[in-house]
């Protein structure tokens, strides 16, 4: 008993170091191949544009093409899933956003960020409401003023259910005192074409979503939930401005399935930071109006960990969370 005891623990070293030998190999090779990038949302929203962008200016310091996958729909939740669910072997990455926060309170997934080994963050965005140009208010303050004397008649466009742009009206509507009428759509892009075609009287996404129709003359912004103003739309006022304490945005990084090997992430961190510092995804976000917004790893989760109870608190007081 105790020979075959030897012998069995002798193959089971055997194949240890067999395997951990092949994937040292592998990750001394990474990376070897075409990388995919999975993007939750629409093609054309906020997340896929800064996507694409940083892929773009990312594949010279990886001497690999990057294909960017879009996964759409459940408000996020597919593209999540597909992401916690892909081999981990560094050749996937996932750029989860705020909703990977809002998703589980409301038992849409049985996963949370836990799931993902983070990279790093990319970028954060503060949400805005924007109206058709022919929209009866210029101002904030008269949308706030139309809105209480016509409740309920204003529809505004979000990308989904318990999404960071559906808080982003709730909790605007709470602040100001208003009744607004929320329809979900699929991502960003999907709701700004709906207000384009006057399906709906306003949305609550990001600035930088909105930017190639505020150019094209179909819609204005009236005002952003942001601090200060924003530095790709300066002309536009803040909602503290105006009077109403909102301040509200959402945010989105890069993360692997648990498990990924240490020296693939090392890899891919440090690819995808350069191609953040690179002059050209500077110039990139800046003409998208894309806010770039780089933490480390350790500090996005530490910052994810204090902040989840927060969003899980203020989803269950609007009703959101199951």
């Amino acid at each position: 008993m105790i020979s075959s005891l030897r012998k069995i623990t002798s193959i089971a070293l055997m194949c240890f170091f067999t395997v951990t030998a092949f994937y040292q190999a592998q990750a001394a090779d990474f990376p070897s191949k075409r990388l995919t990038l999975i993007c939750p949302w629409a093609a054309g929203g906020g997340t896929d544009t800064i996507l694409r962008g940083l892929a773009r200016n990312t594949e010279p310091f990886l001497g690999q093409t990057i294909t960017i996958v879009n996964k759409t729909g459940g408000s996020g939740a597919i593209g999540h899933a597909a992401g916690v669910r892909a081999r981990a072997d560094g050749y996937t990455a996932t750029m989860v956003t705020f909703d990977i926060l809002t998703l589980p309170p409301q038992g849409f997934v049985p996963f949370t960020y836990k799931d993902y080994d983070l990279l790093m963050r990319v970028n954060m965005d503060p949400a805005a409401i924007t109206v058709p140009i022919d929209a009866p208010y210029d101002t904030i303050e008269e949308f706030v003023t139309y809105a209480k004397a016509n409740p309920g008649k204003i529809k505004v466009g979000h990308a989904g259910p318990g999404t960071a742009w559906h808080l982003a009206g709730s909790i605007f509507a709470e602040k100001v005192g208003i009744d607004l009428a929320y329809v979900p759509y699929s991502g960003a892009a999907p709701a700004v074409t709906a207000l384009v075609g006057k399906h709906i009287q306003a949305v609550s996404v990001s600035p930088a979503e909105v930017r190639g129709q505020v150019e094209g003359g179909t819609v204005k912004i009236l005002a952003v939930m942001n601090d200060e103003r924003v530095s790709g739309f300066p002309e536009v006022p803040t909602m503290k401005e105006a009077g109403f304490d909102v301040s509200f945005g959402t945010w989105r990084g890069l993360a692997v399935p648990n498990s990924t090997p240490d020296e693939a992430k090392k890899i891919l961190h440090d690819a995808f930071k350069k191609g953040m510092e690179s002059e050209g995804f500077k110039k990139f976000a800046a003409d998208t109006g894309l806010g770039v917004s780089y933490m480390s790893a350790e500090d996005w989760e530490n910052d994810l960990s204090s902040s989840s109870e927060s969003v899980a608190n203020t989803m269950k007081n609007l009703g959101l969370a199951r």
